[in-house]
């Protein structure tokens, strides 16, 4: 059995993109989920907070993974320019991200 830990950390939608955020997510590129699998990660999923446009994004990743080397991956790098006008970004197109800490959890 794989060992996972669970991350999660924020993201924020610019005003008026949720739709289209949606729409992008529910259309999610067969081979940015490859990579992401790949690079062990699974049971990926994301909230919205409509009223602050926050996102929550909570993700296991295995114990031995690669998700240190996905910024340099061409399909993330791809994606996150195709995601940036939606969202407030690094200047790379990253998604600013704030790390969040589990202070609970029931399994």
């Amino acid at each position: 059995m794989i060992s996972m830990k669970r991350h999660a950390f924020t993201m924020k939608l610019k005003p008026g993109k949720v739709r289209e955020y949606q729409q992008r997510h529910d259309e999610i590129w067969q081979e940015l989920s490859a990579v992401l699998r790949d690079a062990g990660i699974s049971d990926y999923s994301i909230f919205l907070d409509e009223h602050t446009l926050t996102l929550f994004a909570v993700q296991k990743q295995a114990d031995k993974n690669s998700v240190s080397d996905l910024p340099e991956h061409p399909i993330v790098k791809k994606w996150w320019a195709h995601m940036a006008p939606l969202m407030e970004t690094n200047p790379d197109h990253s998604p600013v991200c704030g790390e969040l800490t589990e202070v609970f959890h029931l399994d």
